[in-house]
Order: C-alpha cells, then structure tokens, then sequence
C-alpha cells in the first residue's frame, strides 16, 4: 500500500490528525496504541520488562507503570535505550502484521520516534510531520498529562528537535499556535486528497508493470 509515515513531538496533534485520515478512508496503525497494549496487563512486554528493571515498574494489576519508567528512562538515558530496546522490536513486529492485513485508500504509520529512529523512512512513500511551535507543545501536553515543565522538557530534549522533523518532512502540518480545529481539518483534508491520488496513481503503476520473465 501507498504509505505515510505520521509523526511530530509531544503535543504536536498527530492523534488529531491520525483520527481525520482514519474518517475519510485511511488505513492507520498507531505504534503508540501498540505500546499501550503490548505494556497493559498481559501483555507481550511485561515480562521482559519485569526482568529488565524490576518488579517496581509493573503495577498491581500487572501493567507497566508509566510514571514510574517515565520517572527513571527520562532521566537516564541509558535506562532508556534499554527499555527502547525491549519495547521497540516488539512494536515493530506488530506494525508489520498489521501493515499486512490493512486495507483502506492508503496506510498511515503513526510513529512519534520515526526521525528519531531512522528504521522505518525506507518503507514510506512520503514523510509528513505534524509541526508545532514549543510553547504551544507544552501547554498542550500539561493541560492534558499533568506532567510537570521539568518533566516535559526531558521529554522533548529527548525527542527530535522541530528543525531535524522538518528537515526529514515531505509534508508538514502545522498545527501551532492560531490555527483552529477547522483550520487543521481543512489542512489535513487537502494532503489526504494529494495522497490519495499518488495512492492511485502507484497501485495504477503496479497494475500495469509487466509480469516478471523468467529464464528457461
């Protein structure tokens, strides 16, 4: 399938955006919907994460506890690289079976480390970020988390920095300070046509290849 790669900081709006495709008839895979199921009770990650940093990172109902391992990997990187290493192979499988099986006019692949992570830009057909001003970021996302300014800044130094996602950007959304959720619609609505019709035009360019020879 023709695919977009979704990404953007914290409180850039990509679930905003991700929701708007998945209306109007794209497939999408959320890598952060994949992390919640694989750290939930039972799920695929909790072991390896017990064994890894222990039984005070997994709550009573058997879940990763999120504020605690945001508490530790924010402030250490290289307890942070190790719980990446644990989570992000899994996450990864998913994706792809799941990429599989998609069906719609084109397959979006919500990943917020995707300039981070450098794995997944050469299964894209196009890049688009979903840009917002620092100020705005961090409103949202204490409006919306809670978390404390010292907290959010760990989080967002350990992010991309705006430059380098817009340096990687075919598309960019900008969803910063002034634009209203009509605005946004109407943005996001414009590149959903323009991916649309590549979409159309690659499966177009498939149909149409000729059979591979082979030899005698």
């Amino acid at each position: 399938m023709y695919t977009i790669g979704l990404t953007g900081g914290i409180g850039s709006g990509k679930t905003r955006v991700a929701d708007l495709l998945q209306g109007w008839g794209a497939a999408v895979i959320d890598t952060d919907q994949i992390a919640h199921e694989l750290t939930a009770p039972g799920g695929e990650a909790i072991a390896p994460l017990r064994e890894a940093f222990g039984d005070e990172v997994i709550t009573p109902e058997g879940a990763m506890d999120r504020a605690v391992m945001r508490e530790r990997v924010f402030t250490d990187p290289v307890l942070r690289r190790r719980l990446e290493s644990i989570i992000h192979p899994m996450i990864g499988a998913v994706t792809e079976r799941r990429a599989i099986c998609a069906d719609g006019a084109y397959l979006v692949l919500v990943i917020p480390l995707l300039v981070e992570s450098g794995r997944w830009r050469d299964r894209l057909d196009r890049l688009c970020v979903v840009d917002c001003d620092e100020a705005t970021q961090r409103l949202r996302v204490q409006e919306r988390s809670g978390l404390t300014q010292p907290m959010i800044e760990r989080i967002m130094s350990a992010q991309a920095s705006r430059e380098a996602r817009l340096a990687a950007a075919d598309d960019v959304l900008f969803n910063g300070a002034g634009v209203s959720v009509d605005d946004l619609e109407g943005l996001t609505r414009a590149l959903h046509d323009q991916w649309c019709q590549r979409a159309a035009n690659k499966q177009a360019a498939g149909l149409e290849r000729p059979p591979p020879s082979h030899g005698t």
